[in-house]
């Protein structure tokens, strides 16, 4: 192991708490980033397919957005929300346009885990109700109320969960929880939230990710979210939409909820927004944000550092049509995944997603791959490729690169794969089990 790698290790075990992993045996240490490509110590370059899980989808040391984001950090660092500056105002109007649909309010914070916390909170105002379901599989956070609604046990660490949320059947067709077959259920699963609504009649807002990013890339079936609005709508009860890692082009739309058709009450942000500058936001419309009016401040969220890097990469998104870009990038990689899931029909289990926003299970007999993903994972490294993973059972490689990424990345990012697979998986025996 590189020495320096193992003094950082011995840092972290002497010093941080035990409950903060890092992928890889060998790992490298990274010290500089350039738009789709990571070095380390030793000068190595390696393509990012996974973007710090989504967050620098404009590209890692972006000019056009460090350098506004410096240059403000020269001029006004901070001040705290209780004083009036121009860049989280410009934000939210910059926000307002991007997002359409009457989302016209903001409320600005640090992360995704904040954005996810306040919206429930908003939800609480508005209803006048205290309960939330929530998808089984999905990720909301390390708050406690983010991780009651949060559906992985891997991350669901509080031991004592409020009791006002229920969680529901994740909409996965593939491995249905209630046995059924999509086209011929309709929709079993939207029938439990309907019984959940109706055992439940304190019930403030549903949460739900468009598609769920740490439980392994999971797309609802068509239909499903347009369902769940509708019997929400007959209840009463709000929607929010995690959009934290789907947001900002990653799905080959602006956000997911623009190709969906289903407008949320509630839409919450983070990670690319700032592309590595800290900030979150939820965001809502006239109607919701009128319940929210006691005082309320972030003393770094909005922040004029945080804000202005935000808008830049707003203003970047926009102008070099990176929504567009992931779709048509996100078409070719999954067409590569897919070519190479019927070169290994044994263990390659299940291919989904969309966009630059991809998922390919490692499944054999039934059993999660979960040690193999390891391997892949570590010899993919070792070919110059930061892929990720994720999933109940954490067999699911992820490929969620900078949407700045290039055709050739893609391309030898897949070329890599397939002789990474053939390695891993041709004489590996199936196992179970999960590591961080």
């Amino acid at each position: 192991m590189n020495p320096s790698a193992q003094r950082l290790i011995d840092g972290k075990r002497e010093h941080l708490l035990p409950c903060l992993y890092h992928f890889y045996a060998d790992p490298p240490v990274l010290v500089r980033g350039e738009m789709q490509y990571l070095f380390d110590d030793r000068g190595r370059r390696y393509a990012d397919f996974y973007a710090g899980v989504t967050v620098m989808n404009a590209g890692h040391g972006n000019p056009a957005i460090t350098g506004p984001a410096l240059e403000q950090a020269r001029q006004l660092q901070h001040t705290t929300s209780i004083y009036l500056t121009a860049p989280m105002i410009e934000l939210g109007r910059a926000l307002a346009a991007a997002l359409g649909h009457g989302l016209t309010r903001s409320f600005f914070v640090n992360s995704g885990t904040e954005a996810n916390e306040g919206a429930l909170l908003l939800a609480r105002l508005h209803t006048k109700r205290r309960g939330f379901l929530a998808l089984r599989g999905g990720l909301h956070g390390r708050s406690h109320l983010t991780m009651s609604v949060t559906g992985i046990d891997l991350w669901r660490t509080d031991p004592f969960p409020s009791p006002d949320v229920r969680l529901a059947p994740r909409p996965h067709c593939a491995a249905c929880e209630l046995g059924r077959t999509f086209g011929s259920c309709g929709f079993a699963c939207l029938e439990v939230v309907e019984r959940l609504l109706a055992e439940n009649g304190d019930v403030a807002a549903f949460i739900a990710e468009p598609i769920q990013g740490n439980g392994g890339i999971i797309v609802p079936p068509p239909g499903y979210l347009q369902g769940l609005r509708a019997l929400l709508d007959r209840r009463g009860v709000l929607l929010i939409l995690d959009e934290i890692q789907t947001g900002f082009g990653r799905t080959g739309a602006p956000f997911r909820f623009h190709a969906l058709g289903v407008v949320p009450d509630i839409v919450c942000l983070a990670k690319a927004l700032g592309n590595g500058f800290p900030i979150g936001a939820f965001c809502t419309n006239e109607r919701v944000a009128a319940s929210h009016t006691r005082p309320g401040a972030s003393t770094t969220g909005g922040n004029p550092v945080s804000a202005t890097a935000a808008l830049q990469v707003l203003d970047y998104h926009r102008t070099r049509r990176l929504a567009e870009r992931a779709g048509t990038l996100g078409h070719r990689l999954r067409q590569r995944l897919a070519a190479l899931a019927e070169r290994f029909p044994a263990d390659c289990h299940e291919l989904r997603g969309d966009g630059l926003m991809l998922g390919l299970e490692l499944r054999r007999d039934g059993l999660a791959l979960a040690r193999e993903t390891d391997r892949v994972l570590e010899a993919m490294k070792d070919s110059g490729f930061l892929i990720g993973k994720t999933g109940l059972d954490r067999n699911v490689l992820s490929f969620m690169p900078p949407l700045v990424t290039g055709e050739a990345d893609i391309d030898a990012c897949t070329d890599a794969l397939d002789r990474c697979l053939a390695s891993c998986l041709g004489s590996a025996a199936p196992r179970t089990g999960a590591s961080a």
